[in-house]
């Protein structure tokens, strides 16, 4: 049993939980660099159906590693290695803080470290990194204005950064955002669903690098990928909100109880 008398953030242990698909160049960098976060305990790779030999480069990196047998999309993958963490929890001690970060961060992986402290200290339930500009990034900034746009209309709060994937939450917080938006409106999703249900969400500056989509086709078709999964995250959660509100018209007002 944990001592009460011990700070939270001293029993507080965290786990690195990474999607990756075909990933095999820059996986064990980006293994190898998460496990020298403070706090983590626990570095877990899913591979999501990858092509090349990702999960054998990362189980030598020193990842545990879970494998989809085919790509079922990154929203899967992070709830495969949340369902995993669980089960490797230790009942008496606090469930694992989650960092969730991408496959090709390679050696500046370890930048993340910024997102956890917010999180063990209470501060914030999500964390989410704020990357510098990436050298070679081709986009016009469509997707990540539209995904802002909608964030804030149905939240009130304006991320800079609303489609970054490197995110440190609490358990509570994973959970309350499942089931996941699909795809590429994952994050959307998980930040819309998050906000209104009460949770912190803070931006923490993070030194990153990753491979960005350039401007070529297929870096266009990544682009058009993501914009369709935003709209559908953004879509699905509207008519939500619209439901609940019919609901809430419609229901009879509760009657007060009558004392005789």
């Amino acid at each position: 049993m944990p001592r009460n008398d011990v700070p939270a953030r001293q029993r507080q242990r965290v786990a690195v939980v990474i999607p990756a698909k075909d990933e095999s160049r820059r996986i064990a960098a980006t293994v190898r660099s998460a496990k020298a976060i403070p706090y983590v305990d626990l570095v877990l790779v899913v591979d999501d159906g990858s092509e090349d030999n990702t999960q054998h480069v990362a189980r030598e990196a020193g990842a545990v590693v879970v494998r989809h047998p085919h790509n079922r999309g990154k929203a899967a993958a992070m709830e495969t290695g949340a369902a995993v963490v669980a089960m490797r929890d230790n009942p008496d001690r606090p469930p694992r803080i989650l960092l969730f970060i991408d496959g090709d961060l390679a050696d500046t992986a370890v930048n993340t470290a910024p997102l956890v402290p917010p999180v063990i200290d209470g501060h914030t339930d999500l964390a989410i990194a704020l990357l510098p500009p990436q050298p070679g990034a081709g986009g016009r900034g469509i997707v990540v204005g539209a995904a802002r746009r909608a964030i804030q209309s149905m939240t009130g709060w304006t991320p800079t950064q609303p489609l970054s994937g490197m995110r440190c939450l609490t358990r509570d917080a994973f959970e309350a955002a499942t089931p996941l938006a699909h795809g590429w409106g994952v994050e959307v999703g998980m930040t819309i669903d998050l906000l209104r249900q009460g949770f912190r969400v803070v931006e923490v500056p993070c030194d990153l690098r990753h491979r960005p989509s350039g401007s070529d086709l297929k870096g266009q078709l990544h682009r058009a990928a993501q914009y369709r999964d935003v709209q559908l995250a953004v879509n699905a959660r509207r008519i939500s909100a619209a439901g609940r509100a019919v609901r809430r018209a419609v229901s009879p007002p509760k009657q007060s109880p009558t004392h005789r």
